[in-house]
């Protein structure tokens, strides 16, 4: 075992149905080290990028997640449901119009830039201690604060009504569910993400994300040397 065990980032590449911290638990097991954390949850439905930081990594854990995201999408128009994605209750369906490219661009461009997003109820923020999706699974709505994020890019790679498939880059504590929720909002008929995977976080990419297939099989040593060391970590950001 190495002096005070391994340090690094390990990025994964999320697998469906399966919670941020089921990850680390399994992460945790194939490199037998307690010490580990993940930056930025990724809900059971999205898939991708998955930074996790093991050992002297964990200090910096909170300047990791302060960069910048880029997420790819699908956004389905006509229904709005109570988790704005596709695994809450329809709260509302409605018809879809023969939206135009310009209709839809328009939407867009008024989530860009800074702009004030309110959080979902279904979320980690706390109220009193209480995250609000416990809240939420008790059937309650509170208000919530609109807090300030950034887009700073998008584009609109496909619409094929009622869908609409996107790629976002954004701040630190953008929703992208609460992000089509909006935009079906704007077009008039509703909408919720379908579909959602993390591509980039700050300068990590998926390129050299190892998958969760690979997390369970692969021997520790050769998942200890896929890991960026803090080394790489500090040149990356230019330190």
């Amino acid at each position: 075992m190495e002096l005070n065990g391994p340090s690094g980032v390990l990025l994964v590449d999320k697998a469906p149905d399966m919670t941020s911290h089921d990850v680390v638990a399994i992460a945790r097991r194939a490199l037998n080290t307690q010490k580990i954390g993940h930056c930025g949850t990724l809900d059971p439905m999205a898939t991708g990028l998955l930074m996790l930081v093991i050992g002297r990594a964990t200090k910096i854990q909170d300047l990791l997640m302060s960069e910048d995201k880029e997420y790819v999408g699908t956004m389905t128009l006509g229904a709005v449901t109570s988790t704005q994605d596709r695994q809450g209750k329809v709260l509302e369906s409605m018809p879809v119009p023969a939206l135009s490219a310009a209709e839809i661009h328009q939407a867009f461009d008024a989530f860009t830039g800074e702009f004030g997003q309110i959080p979902p109820m279904v979320s980690a923020i706390k109220k009193d201690g209480v995250p609000l999706y416990k809240l939420a699974r008790k059937g309650e709505v509170i208000e919530r604060e609109p807090r300030q994020v950034r887009v700073t890019d998008y584009q609109v790679t496909r619409i094929e009504l009622p869908e609409i498939d996107f790629i976002v880059h954004c701040s630190k504590g953008f929703y992208v569910r609460t992000y089509a929720h909006d935009i079906g909002g704007k077009l008039g008929c509703g909408g919720h993400l379908s579909t959602l995977r993390r591509t980039r976080s700050g300068k990590f990419t998926l390129e050299r994300a190892v998958t969760v297939a690979d997390l369970k099989t692969t021997p520790r040593e050769a998942l200890l040397k896929a890991m960026v060391s803090l080394a790489e970590i500090s040149l990356m950001r230019g330190a």
